[in-house]
């Protein structure tokens, strides 16, 4: 008799649920990205636009955001520029997802503290792995 200790299709849960805030004004993307983050354990707070972003960080705390840069209201560079003047901010981990593919609007990104950069259409499977990098990298 084999006895299966978790299936490997099956995301694997951590004691410490890790609060992500999805800044992103496409509703089917902010669906589709809400939706599997939740699947893998992630709490998730999402927005369509970027007017009450800093008031959500407050009350939500999250441990990590996603941004997208072009949002209705705001610039997402603006945004970056202005976590980056917040001392209590600036140490959340970043991830812009974006479809600026441009070279310049990925350096631009990442000189404002952007940690990392994905252009649209992205692998859900590489943001995985690399929210969970971020997350690992700023517990330690």
């Amino acid at each position: 008799m084999t006895v299966q200790l978790f299936n490997i299709d099956q995301p694997l849960r951590s004691h410490t649920v890790r609060r992500i805030l999805l800044v992103e004004d496409h509703e089917l993307n902010r669906m589709l990205l809400s939706d599997y983050l939740s699947y893998y354990g992630y709490d998730i707070q999402s927005l369509s636009e970027g007017s009450t972003f800093f008031s959500t960080i407050e009350k939500f705390e999250p441990d990590l955001m996603l941004l997208d840069l072009k949002l209705p209201d705001i610039d997402g560079y603006s945004l970056l520029k202005q976590v980056q003047q917040k001392p209590d901010l600036s140490k959340i981990p970043i991830i812009v997802i974006s479809a600026f593919a441009f070279k310049a609007d990925q350096e631009l990104a990442m000189s404002l503290g952007a940690r990392r950069y994905f252009v649209k259409p992205l692998k859900l499977k590489d943001l995985i792995l690399t929210i969970e990098e971020e997350l690992t990298c700023r517990h330690k």
